[in-house]
């Protein structure tokens, strides 16, 4: 809730963006700016997908090449899962005859194939030549998503330390360079060396982007503007697909896709800093200029109080670092501070572990939807389609049922989904797809409201560096995500086993954190623990 200003607190930047209105064309502008790095970001985050995606490959049999497969083939591969192997060949007797029949194969022997035969399709694992070796298909994407390990932080802190206008434009700058680079890999190594580059360094775009964009609405819009941008996210998934289908050619999608992220940098020149950042660092000049910009495009007037009384703020903080700089310049750390209470302690601890889930079966179940029956690209597409409406029904359960209720509910739903795609048979293609929709469906549900439920548990005074940690750790969820497909390897509905006891285990802990619904924010470490026991006395 917005504080009005008063003799405690001569300025308060939301009331001021209160009066700008939630939506002006202002707010516009800058927002259909910033969508695009995100409508990009939605495309980059799964693009491994279609790069290094499973295609159909045999046995070489050189002796018998050129020759009409049918009168072979059935006695030189076995069958598994009714489909002919990829890695299994019977063993060739030799026979020197320029034909090739039952006769010429062993079939009580069977050998591991040593070259492929590739179909039409396209794939880095045909131009590779990956056949057999899933787990370097799937250590792409594992690569990628370890890169935002590094660039979280990495782009985070060029982002508060020079500004959200400089580190945009240079993280879309690194997607575009190294994801066109990528798309001329002469080898595996150079690929995976790209692929990981390009997320460490270019993957923070999305997170700049995010911030900026909450930065520049007040708190009315900052709901409508979230849900704004998960849907041009959403969008970004299915152009994915779309583009991937069109194309047919990983090569050609990531030229495609990334030269639209070097027009990103042309932002440097023309896009609004954040007021609010510019106000944190002192800079009171620069953001009074863009709020009266602001205020001009949206035909609304500041008044003369308003702007006075930001130089006043401002003179108040030259004072205070004064003040720290004559005391020795130290400030107590009040993130380790945190970190010494057990309460906050656990909550990291089970808070990350939620994290994880929902980044590992949110995005297992993105990849595996392409090896779900019927044509890939439509399965991505609708699996990510489903996120839309799931943002929706977020933002109403959440304040109708509060948080606890929400996410143990929709943890619960995920694992029923996914232990009922164990159960079904798999003639029933349609019913399989919608449960997998379901599944998905919830965990995009949960996923939203971790966001808002860790960021309600921790302190103001160390949530941003609490929440850093949880999201950071978060992120071994989506590393370990793409490597999923290797257990249908061993068993079909194993990816859907593992996510389902995950999600069980996620529900069971969010008993232990406290309801945060209707609860003012807690702003020092004993409001946080506080919490605790109220929710404990009104059991």
């Amino acid at each position: 809730m917005s504080k009005e200003v008063t003799g405690d607190k001569p300025f308060d930047l939301d009331v001021v963006l209160k009066q700008l209105g939630p939506f002006g064309k202002y707010n516009i502008v800058n927002y259909a700016l910033l969508l695009f790095p995100i409508y990009l970001a939605g495309m980059y985050a799964s693009i491994y997908v279609f790069e290094a995606s499973d295609i159909d490959y045999r046995c070489e049999i050189s002796q018998c090449e050129g020759i009409n497969e049918s009168l072979w083939i059935d006695y030189a591969i076995p069958y598994e899962k009714y489909e002919l192997s990829k890695c299994k060949r019977y063993q060739y007797l030799g026979n020197n005859s320029n034909t090739c029949s039952e006769r010429d194969f062993n079939r009580t022997v069977l050998e591991q194939c040593e070259k492929y035969v590739y179909s039409d399709e396209d794939s880095a694992v045909k131009d590779f030549n990956l056949g057999c070796q899933n787990w370097k298909r799937t250590l792409i994407g594992t690569i990628h998503n370890s890169g935002l390990f590094v660039s979280l932080p990495l782009t985070g802190m060029i982002s508060d330390r020079f500004g959200r206008k400089i580190a945009l434009p240079i993280a879309s700058l690194m997607n575009g360079i190294f994801g066109i680079t990528r798309s001329f890999s002469t080898n595996y190594y150079m690929m995976v060396a790209m692929e990981f580059l390009e997320a460490s360094l270019g993957a923070g775009a999305y997170s700049t982007a995010f911030v900026l964009a909450m930065e520049i609405v007040g708190p009315k819009g900052r709901v409508f503007g979230n849900t704004l941008i998960n849907v041009l996210y959403v969008f970004g998934s299915m152009s994915l697909a779309g583009l991937s289908w069109w194309l047919q050619s990983w090569r050609k999608l990531l030229r495609v896709l990334y030269f639209p992220a070097l027009l990103v940098f042309s932002y440097l020149w023309f896009l609004n800093e954040s007021a609010r950042w510019l106000l944190s660092k002192g800079r009171h000049d620069e953001a009074v200029e863009i709020l009266k910009k602001a205020s001009k495009m949206n035909n609304v007037d500041i008044s003369d109080e308003v702007i006075s009384s930001i130089y006043k703020v401002g003179k108040e903080d030259t004072k205070n670092k004064e003040i720290i700089a004559d005391n020795g310049g130290t400030t107590k750390s009040t993130f380790l501070e945190a970190l010494k209470s057990s309460i906050i302690r656990k909550r990291v601890a089970v808070c990350s572990f939620l994290w994880i889930t929902c980044t590992f079966v949110y995005y297992g179940l993105s990849i595996n939807s392409v090896s779900l029956a019927g044509n890939k690209y439509v399965n991505f597409m609708l699996v990510a389609f489903v996120e839309i409406p799931a943002n929706f029904v977020c933002l109403f359960v959440l304040e109708r049922y509060g948080r606890k209720r929400t996410l143990i509910s929709t943890y619960l739903l995920s694992a029923c989904f996914c232990v009922s795609l164990y159960l079904i048979r798999k003639d029933q293609k349609w019913l399989s797809l919608v449960i997998y929709l379901s599944g998905k469906f919830s965990i995009t549900i949960a996923y939203s409201s971790v966001y808002i439920y860790v960021s309600e548990v921790f302190p103001t005074n160390a949530r941003q560096s609490l929440l850093a940690v949880c999201s950071a750790l978060g992120r071994v969820g989506s590393t370990l995500a793409p490597l999923t497909p290797l257990l249908a390897l061993y068993y079909d509905n194993l990816p859907a086993i593992f996510f389902a006891s995950i999600t069980l285990v996620a529900s069971a802990l969010v008993f232990t954190l406290p309801e945060t619904i209707n609860v003012p924010l807690p702003d020092t470490i004993e409001e946080a623990e506080s919490q605790s026991k109220k929710n404990k006395n009104n059991e």
